[in-house]
């Protein structure tokens, strides 16, 4: 394992909070400790622009506030709410996290239950190891690393790391600096150093690339539900005729596996 010295532990983080006292980004999340609705941040941010974020984030918490509410609604509302953010499964996956825990609340007569373990929170459906680490961290502002792009462009400029080291090698020298009872204003300042300081345009440091949406299943799939939450039930032929792709039946083949669609008398069917 890669050791940061004391030394560089302390100019790095005199160097990121002394920033960010002045810089620091309003955003909606950061004014709550609520796990459910860092989490519903947390979901909303995957490979979407913070700015596009603000706005539905705004929405949804005004429509499902509560984990409840949110486990209460038709799969149809989501959709509905989270159309222009794409990839549709985190929505429904969000749902189902919520039908989850409010099902867990219900049994432990808890209304305060959510979980806090990475285990408990690795069980909800669509939550991964960088999500769980999210939730602990601003939520609870417990020390578990959280290594987005970045988190990552910091680390690897400040402390002149390899490019090529991997993302366990990298939470392993997150976890090092992480200073005690500081984890979410240490995560918040490296975060904002990243997207506002230390660019993919000024470090060359990228994500990987992620496929083009047009001309991309991600469109089809899109382009689908936008007309089935108009219509709830399209033939598949005029579906194959406005949306055409190669790969069409494996895209409606897979809708139908996550439980978006259905398919009756060669109708595609929204699930509601």
């Amino acid at each position: 394992m890669i050791r940061v010295s004391p030394k560089k532990k302390k100019l790095l983080h005199d160097k990121i909070f002394t920033w960010y006292k002045d810089n620091a980004r309003s955003l909606p999340r950061r004014r709550t400790k609520d796990p459910y609705k860092i989490l519903v941040s947390e979901i909303m941010l995957q490979q979407t622009q913070v700015e596009r974020v603000k706005v539905k984030y705004k929405a949804w918490l005004e429509q499902f506030p509560t984990v409840e509410e949110l486990a209460a609604v038709k799969q149809s509302e989501v959709l509905k709410l989270r159309s222009g953010l794409g990839y549709n499964r985190r929505g429904i996956n969000l749902r189902k996290a919520a039908k989850q825990i409010a099902d867990q609340r219900l049994m432990l007569k808890d209304k305060t239950y959510f979980p806090q373990t990475e285990k408990e929170l690795l069980q909800l459906p669509g939550v991964w190891p960088y999500t769980a680490h999210a939730v602990m961290a601003f939520a609870r502002n417990e020390e578990m690393p959280v290594l987005d792009i970045n988190i990552k462009r910091v680390l690897i400029t400040e402390l002149g790391l390899d490019e090529k080291l991997s993302d366990k090698e990298l939470r392993e020298i997150a976890q090092q600096l992480i200073p005690q009872w500081q984890s979410r204003d240490r995560h918040n300042a490296l975060m904002d150093y990243g997207a506002l300081v230390l660019t993919s345009k000024k470090t060359w440091i990228r994500s990987a690339p992620q496929s083009q949406f047009v001309g991309s299943t991600r469109r089809v799939r899109g382009n689908l539900i936008k007309l089935l939450l108009q219509k709830w039930q399209v033939s598949i032929v005029l579906a194959k005729k406005n949306f055409p792709h190669e790969k069409f039946d494996e895209i409606i083949a897979g809708m139908e596996k996550e439980g978006l669609i259905s398919l009756k008398d060669h109708k595609i069917v929204l699930i509601k």
